[in-house]
C-alpha cells in the first residue's frame, strides 16, 4: 500500500528519530497500539448514523443539528490536518498521537451527555467537535510514524493499518444497533465506543511518555503543488471521493430505515458494503500502479461508487443487498486509487508529502459539504430522492476528474 508511505514529519530537521523500544516485543506491542488507534478512527461517524433515528426522536434535535452533527466531524478532518506536523515539531509524533486520543475518549464520553436545562445538544456538538480534531491529528500522523517505525515490514503494517480504518468503520455500523438493542438507551450505544478508545489510550501511554521530544526545524522541500495544474486535478478527485464515501458513513444507514429495512439489518448491510470497501482497497492501488495511466479505472471505480449510492436511494428494495454491495466495492477502490494519485503523480517523497497535506486539507474540508447538502436536501424534501439524484451527479464529476487526474503526468 504505497499511500501511506506519505510521512507528514518528512520537513524535520533533524528527522524525527525511531520509537525507543527495547527489543522486538516491544516493536510488536507498538505495532499492536497503532494498528489500535486506526480500529478508533472511524467509528464516530458509522455509530452515530446506525441510531440517528433514535437520538432525533428521543434528544428532540432540531433539524438544523442533525445537519452539523453529521458535517462537523469531516469539516475538522481538513481544518486540524495542516496543525499535526506543527504539533509533531513540538511535542512528538508520539506524544500528540497519545493525546489525540485523549481527546477522542473525552469526546466520545461527552458525546451522548444530557446537561442540566440545556438537553442532549450541546454535548453532541462539542463531543463530536472534538473527535473529528482528535481523529484528523491521527489521520495525518500515524501513516508516518508506521513508516519511520517499520521501513522493513512497511507492506504488513500497511495493509493492517488501513483494514483496520476500514473496520472500524465496519463495527460502528454493524454493532451500535445492537448495543442499542440491548441497553435500550441510545446514550449508551455511543457510548460503548468510548471503552476501546481509553483501552487504546492506556495500552499507548508507556510508549509515548517514554519518547522525548526533540526540536525540529522546518525545511522546505520539493515543488509548489499549489500552483500545479495536475495537483489540483488530483485535488477534485478526492474531494469528490470525500463527498460521497463521508457520506456514505453519515446516511447510508438512514437512507435504508427510511426504505423500510430494519435498524439491524441496516447495520449489518452497512458494515458488509464497508467489507467490501476493504476489499476495493486492498486490490484498486496494485491495478492502478500497473497500468499505463489510470483513467480508466479512476473513472470506473467513481461511475460505480455514484451509481450503487443511487440505486441504494431509487432501486428495488429486494436487491438492496446487491446496490450497497456495488457501493462498497466502488468507494473502496475509488478512495484507495485517489489515494494512489498522490505517489503515482509526484516523483519524490518531499512533494508527494506536500500533496498529501493539500489534498487532506482541501480534500475532507471541502468534501463535508456532500454529508452537508445531503442533509440539507432531506430537510428541504423529507426525502432522498434528490440526494440519490446529487450523488449521479458527482459520480459523473469524480469520472471526470478522475480521468484528469489519471493522465500519465507529475506535479
Amino acid at each position: 500500500m504505497p499511500e501511506i508511505a506519505v510521512d507528514a514529519e518528512i520537513d524535520e530537521d533533524p528527522a524525527p528519530a525511531p520509537t525507543r523500544l527495547k527489543g522486538k516485543r516491544a516493536l510488536a506491542y507498538l505495532a499492536v497500539c497503532l494498528i489500535l488507534i486506526g480500529l478508533n478512527l472511524r467509528t464516530v461517524f458509522s455509530s452515530f448514523s446506525a441510531v440517528l433515528p433514535e437520538v432525533t426522536s428521543d434528544a428532540g434535535l432540531p433539524g438544523w443539528s442533525v445537519v452539523v452533527l453529521t458535517t462537523v466531524p469531516v469539516t475538522l478532518l481538513g481544518v486540524f490536518a495542516p496543525t499535526a506536523p506543527v504539533l509533531a515539531r513540538r511535542f512528538g509524533a508520539e506524544r500528540v498521537l497519545l493525546g489525540a486520543m485523549a481527546v477522542l475518549t473525552a469526546g466520545l464520553l461527552l458525546r451522548p451527555a444530557e446537561l442540566p436545562g440545556a438537553g442532549h445538544l450541546p454535548a453532541l456538538l462539542v463531543g463530536t467537535a472534538a473527535c473529528g480534531a482528535a481523529i484528523a491529528l491521527c489521520n495525518v500522523l500515524l501513516p508516518g510514524v508506521v513508516k519511520r517505525d517499520f521501513p522493513h515490514r512497511l507492506g504488513l503494517m500497511g495493509g493492517l493499518y488501513t483494514t483496520a480504518i476500514c473496520a472500524s468503520a465496519a463495527l460502528g455500523a454493524g454493532f451500535t444497533y445492537p448495543v442499542f438493542t440491548a441497553t435500550g438507551h441510545w446514550t449508551s450505544a455511543l457510548w460503548f465506543w468510548a471503552v476501546p478508545a481509553a483501552v487504546v489510550l492506556l495500552l499507548f501511554l508507556p510508549q509515548a511518555i517514554r519518547q522525548h521530544p526533540v526540536r525540529h526545524q522546518h525545511l522546505r522541500g520539493g515543488v509548489n503543488v499549489w500552483r500545479s495544474a495536475v495537483a489540483w486535478q488530483v485535488t477534485a478527485f478526492m474531494v469528490l471521493q470525500a463527498m460521497m464515501s463521508f457520506s456514505v458513513f453519515a446516511w447510508l444507514a438512514p437512507i435504508l430505515r427510511s426504505r423500510g429495512v430494519d435498524g439491524g439489518t441496516a447495520g449489518l448491510i452497512v458494515s458488509v458494503s464497508i467489507v467490501l470497501q476493504m476489499l476495493g482497497s486492498l486490490f484498486a492501488p496494485a491495478l492502478a500502479a500497473r497500468l499505463k495511466d489510470q483513467r480508466v479505472i479512476n473513472m470506473a471505480v467513481a461511475l460505480m461508487t455514484g451509481g450503487g449510492f443511487a440505486l441504494s436511494i431509487f432501486g428495488p428494495t429486494e436487491l438492496i443487498w446487491v446496490w450497497t454491495g456495488l457501493l462498497g466495492l466502488g468507494q473502496g477502490s475509488l478512495t484507495a486509487v485517489a489515494l494512489t494519485m498522490i505517489m503515482l503523480r509526484t516523483r519524490e517523497a518531499h512533494t508527494a508529502a506536500h500533496l498529501s497535506g493539500m489534498m487532506q486539507g482541501v480534500g475532507y474540508g471541502v468534501g463535508s459539504t456532500g454529508t452537508l447538502m445531503v442533509g440539507q436536501l432531506h430537510q428541504a424534501t423529507g426525502g432522498f430522492a434528490a440526494a440519490g439524484v446529487l450523488f449521479l451527479v458527482v459520480g459523473l464529476l469524480a469520472a471526470f476528474f478522475g480521468y484528469r487526474a489519471g493522465r500519465n503526468r507529475f506535479v
